[in-house]
């Protein structure tokens, strides 16, 4: 069978791989569809700090069970679909040991740091999938992403009483803005596309400011009678938006990192102590694909114009390419491995 390998920065090939067998507490997948994310195409370009070559890209994954292995519970059958939690956790760390797997000092993700799903069949732990009898495969590779964002949400302790400012209405902001929404907070979204902030809105978020358009600190200052967010979640990843978040949240509010740097960052760090400021990181997903599964299954998230186009695994480079020259025309992209 046929996978999609990024073999270097700025270069992808399909090479014939064998097809797998799963071990006894494993299940094998047909991949049906994969979601190409922003750190993919960072990866593409060589800027992304955790990612290794050669490996198959893949980790936004929406799959049908083929085959179970001895060992596997009878809950999980052939012909269910499911979405995949795509890490690896080494169980030894401290990270592992405080029961925050998601932040494993030595995670593999795949499609970063181990073979991901752009291949028509893989193996995984059968505790890594989540079914669903009501969405279809694009529904179920947008799990990871939006769990992403419920996750910053969660870091970001959002409650009813907070004002929160997504900055970047990409899948992930989009999944912080409907568990902010969700918690009863009202949800600024941030982004400098217009379609992305109307995919906000329809997400849950109460008021959109185009930051390309609009003087950030006088919008954010407006809609919050001039304190700012009590939570920022930034997730975008970018020096500007780094320093933003800090400069626009509340005395005493949260920010919450989800996006990665792409360049050092440089902070007046006195509004850390000034504002006494809690800043928190957040990587991956904590047990939040059930959650949004059960969020998509109610229907009302927008997914057809989530998806910006398909595209089959021959696909793909040009499609990076095009992505890596205009990113403001791209919210998300799938790639159909049925798709000849």
């Amino acid at each position: 069978m046929r996978a999609l390998y990024l073999t270097q920065p700025g270069k992808v090939e399909i090479q014939d791989v064998d097809v797998p067998t799963p071990n006894g507490g494993e299940v094998r997948l047909r991949v049906e569809m994969v979601g190409l994310c922003g750190g993919d195409l960072n990866a593409f370009r060589g800027t992304f700090p955790l990612q290794e070559y050669p490996v198959i890209l893949g980790h936004e994954i929406g799959a049908v069970v083929d085959q179970v292995g001895e060992n596997v519970p009878t809950k999980i059958r052939p012909g269910m679909r499911v979405a995949v939690e795509p890490y690896e956790n080494c169980g030894q760390c401290t990270s592992c040991k405080n029961n925050r797997p998601n932040a494993c000092k030595n995670n593999r993700t795949m499609g970063v740091r181990r073979s991901g799903a752009m291949t028509r069949y893989i193996t995984v732990p059968w505790e890594k999938v989540h079914a669903s009898d009501t969405l279809d495969v694009r529904e179920l590779a947008l799990v990871e992403p939006l769990s992403v964002g419920f996750h910053a949400a969660e870091r970001g302790r959002v409650t009813s009483e907070d004002t929160v400012a997504v900055v970047g209405c990409g899948t992930v902001g989009q999944g912080a803005i409907l568990r902010s929404s969700g918690q009863g907070a009202k949800v600024i979204a941030v982004d400098i596309d217009d379609t992305k902030l109307e995919i906000a809105r329809r997400a849950g978020a109460n008021h959109s400011i185009h930051s390309s358009q609009l003087d950030l600190h006088e919008a954010l200052s407006k809609l919050t009678q001039g304190q700012g967010p009590n939570v920022i979640i930034e997730a975008v990843g970018k020096p500007a938006t780094f320093r933003a978040a800090v400069e626009e949240a509340a005395y005493g509010g949260r920010v919450v990192y989800v996006g990665y740097a792409k360049d050092p960052v440089s902070y007046d760090s006195r509004q850390f102590v000034e504002k006494e400021l809690d800043i928190l990181g957040s990587r991956n997903s904590l047990g939040e694909f059930p959650f949004v599964i059960a969020m998509l299954e109610k229907g009302g998230f927008p997914v057809d114009d989530v998806i910006t186009r398909i595209v089959p695994l021959e696909g793909v480079e040009s499609t990076l390419i095009a992505w890596d020259q205009n990113t403001r025309a791209v919210n998300k992209i799938m790639v159909d491995l049925a798709m000849e």
